[in-house]
This record gives C-alpha cells, structure tokens and sequence, in this order.
C-alpha cells in the first residue's frame, strides 16, 4: 500500500510539474520595426535598361521587418522597398542580423516589393563588397543600405512581445490584376497585348485575386500591424522620384481606418505573369487607386479574421539547385555588341537587349573565367557570392508556419502566378501566403514549364531552365507537408 501510495505521490508530482510546464511555456512573440532605406538623389535607379538618375522622393522606401518567435525556434521576414534581393545582399544581412539576435540565418528571409521606383543597387553593392574604387556618395549608402536592412531585423527582435493573431484572406473584387501574356491567332504566346488588338485570342494564363493576410494585435486588443500578400507586379508609378509604388497607398489606407501606427507589410504575390494594365481598357490604374482598393479590401475583412488557438512556430528551410541556362563564348561576344551600340543610343531590338544583358549575367555565373569583363557592361546581376558558381544556382526555399493554420512561403526571383497558385492548392494549411523575390534575385523571371514554350518577354528574361518553377513547387509542398506533421505533434 505504502509503494502504491508513493508512485501516486510521484506520477501527481510528475503531472504538476508538467501541467506548470505546459502553463509557463513562453507564447508566441511578435515584433514589428521598420527603417528607412530611401536613397540620396542622384542614386541610379531601378527597373530598366538604361541609367537613370534620382531627382527627389514621392514617399519613403523602407526596410519591413516582422520578428516571430517562441520557445522552440526563431524566424524573420523583411520586405524591403527594392527591386531584388541580391544573393550578396541577402547572405551580408542574414549572417549580420542572425550574429545580433541569435536567429539562425536560414530563417531569415529578405524580400523585395520590386518596385521600380527604387534604387539599381546591385553593382555599386559589388564594387563596395570588392573594396573597389566607387562614388563616396554611392558607397555611403551601400553601408546604410546594408545597416538599415539589418537594423530592421534587430529593431523587430528586440521589441517581440507576446501577441495576438488572426489570419484569413480577402478578394480583390474590384480588377487591379490582369494576365499580361496573350495567346496570338498564329499559335505564339506573346506579352503586353490589348484585346483592341484582333490577333488576341486569350489571355494565356490566370490571376490570383486572393489577398492573403496575417493580422498583429498586443496583448490588450491594439492593431500592430497586418501582414498581406497578393499577386501584382510593382511597375505603376514611373519617372524619376523614389517611391514605394502601391503597396504605400495600402499602409496609407489601413492607418486612416485601423490605427494611425499601424504597420503594413506587404509581400508581392507570384506575379512574374501579372500586371496592372487592364487589356481591355485605354487607361492604366494608378498606384493610389490600386493600393487603395487592395486597402480598402483588407480593411473590409480585418473583422472577419479567425483568431489564432494555436502558434507554435515551426520553420524549414531548404536549399534547391536550379539548372541555369548557358552562355557560349560566341554569345557573348554578340552580346557585348548589342550592349555597346544600345549605350551609343543606336536602335536595338528589344529583345535582343534582354537577351544581351542575360547572357553577360549568365556568362559570370557560370563561368569562373568569364568570356567577358561583366562589370563593364551591367549593372543588376554583378554578384560577389555566386560568381562562377557552375550549371546550377543555389536558392531557398522557406516556410513559416504557425500553429496548423498558417504558412508564409518565401521563393526566388519573379515567379508566374499558376507556380503560386499550385502551392497554395497543395498547402495543408488553412491560410497560406506565398511570398516572391526572397533572398535571390538572379533567376530572373521563374515561368511555369508549358510558358517556354510560348516564349515571348518573361521567357527570354529568365536565368533558369524550364522546369525550374516546378522544383520550387515541389520543395515548398515538401516543406508544408513536414511542418504541419511537425506542428500535429505538439
């Protein structure tokens, strides 16, 4: 009687301190930062095949920084007012901010909005990480940039509080996305169409009008902030002034009815197929009708959010070789004419300048010898890390899930919408934000397989060979497959 009554004694002792256990368990935290990374005027900008200069500032560009973590593991997710994330940007600030914080530099995650109203950064990041001779000006905000991405992370660490959430998503019903590739009547696929023109048969692929989201609260019920995805290539505000481009317009309109503090932070959708400009129709939407609408959106369906039970937090990370194209000796070689007689401000097709400048970026990531003098004739593409890393390119494929209800997929490049849209048909969680341009911009564009074979913009501007997307899929459903079997664990 006296063991009987001893091993009762043990196993209610055993399940106190258990039960103490489970209750002292650290809950999710949450932390929010953001810094401003705007750069000087007269810094080049983005977006295009030819140099152009700042001349002044519509709205600021900002480094957007969201900290999650609990007893068991840590994650960071960065969306940063840029056109890409360069690979030697994103392995300075992950190993910069994972040394600061202690969060492992596979989870964390620098994206980028693509706007094209922000900074060409990319070779003035290379000559910076060669210590080569540079502009001061140039060079002072290489460091800034690179501190202010990575202070957002630190910032956002430092203030993670235990927080509320709730997660679903809302429909853009009001059309501010289109397809922007078109089957023509002889068979080919080509981009930038209008049905006025009679050689259109159909838009040759899908949109995604679903407007996935994550909403942040304190402890006492105030707004922090809200996480948002949707599927829209950033290109609508041109000229020469720094700007965010839409997604600004989206933070304007959550603060005007949520909180005045409130932080948004949008990443871009798989939209590597996806633009504003609505083929049937004369006008283009501008960034503040489309970002107030997609604001509009959201705050229409903030109430209706499911509020998070559980948030355990669960992130993989995974490495995937893509296959990249080549570029001969003799395809250089022509190349570097075309580049040469554009610089002339002589006539060249279009798309033999897209070509032109792939093949150069080609030709150093492939070759440890390149066939030509790269940093002479581009500008984006120029990587200190990746140069002459070989037939295949090195990317990251990561997943953050909370609880068995969410997950933010973050991949590379620019990725077409029917990829995105895979991926959330084949997640087992309820609420899936899928995430592109994460840490490695030098895929370029990212088409679904059947699109190589219609060609046309996207296809000649890609770094990677057909199939390439797939892979991507593949390992974010492999990814979600383990961390909701993980989470059904806990």
């Amino acid at each position: 009687m006296r063991t009987c009554r001893r091993v009762w004694t043990l196993v209610s002792a055993w399940s106190l301190f258990a039960a103490m256990s489970v209750v002292a368990a650290e809950p999710l935290q949450v932390g929010l930062a953001e810094v401003d990374i705007t750069p000087p005027i007269g810094f080049p900008m983005a977006g295009y095949y030819h140099e152009r200069l700042a001349d002044g500032t519509i709205d600021p560009l900002k480094a957007k920084a969201i900290v999650f973590r609990d007893d068991n593991a840590a994650a960071a997710l960065v969306v940063c007012d840029l056109i890409g994330i360069a690979t030697d940007l994103s392995r300075e600030v992950r190993q910069r901010a994972s040394q600061a914080t202690g969060i492992r530099a596979s989870h964390i995650v620098i994206a980028a909005t693509h706007s094209h109203t922000a900074p060409d950064y990319m070779k003035e990041l290379w000559l910076r990480l060669g210590r080569e001779q540079q502009d001061p000006l140039r060079a002072a905000y290489i460091d800034r940039l690179l501190s202010g991405v990575t202070e957002s992370v630190i910032r956002a660490n430092a203030t993670a509080r235990p927080a509320r959430l709730a997660s679903g998503s809302a429909t853009q019903e009001t059309p501010v996305s289109f397809n922007r590739r078109f089957v023509m009547r002889d068979g080919s696929v080509k981009t930038w169409q209008s049905f006025a023109n009679t050689d259109v048969v159909r838009s040759a692929g899908p949109v995604d009008p679903e407007i996935g989201l994550v909403m942040i609260r304190g402890e006492a019920g105030q707004p922090l902030g809200v996480l948002s995805n949707f599927a829209l290539h950033l290109d609508t505000v041109g000229g020469l002034k720094w700007s965010a481009d839409y997604p600004h317009f989206i933070e304007q309109s959550l603060r005007t009815s949520i909180g005045r503090d409130v932080m948004s932070i949008f990443g871009t959708g798989c939209c590597g197929d996806i633009n504003h400009a609505n083929p049937r129709a004369k006008e283009r939407n501008k960034a503040d009708f489309i970002g107030g609408s997609i604001g509009e959106s959201i705050v229409k369906q903030v109430r209706g959010l499911t509020p998070l039970e559980r948030t355990n937090l669960v992130v993989k990370s995974r490495v995937v070789n893509l296959p990249l194209l080549d570029a001969t000796h003799d395809e250089v070689l022509r190349s570097i004419q075309i580049l040469d007689t554009a610089n002339r401000k002589e006539k060249v097709d279009f798309f033999d300048h897209v070509t032109a400048y792939k093949k150069l970026l080609l030709d150093q990531l492939r070759h440890r010898e390149p066939h030509a003098n790269t940093a002479k004739h581009i500008t984006w593409g120029l990587s200190r890390s990746l140069a002459g890393i070989g037939e295949t390119l090195p990317v990251d494929v990561t997943v953050m899930t909370l609880g068995g209800d969410v997950a933010i997929v973050c991949l590379p490049g620019e990725v077409f919408v029917e990829l995105g849209l895979a991926i959330k048909q084949g997640s087992p969680f309820r609420t899936t934000l899928v995430i592109e341009l994460a840490n490695h911009v030098e895929t370029i564009y990212i088409p679904n397989r059947g699109a190589y074979a219609g060609g046309s913009y996207e296809v000649t501007n890609s770094a990677v060979q057909p199939g390439a997307g797939e892979m991507l899929v593949e390992t974010a459903l492999a990814l979600l497959r383990e961390a909701a079997t993980e989470q059904q664990s806990r």
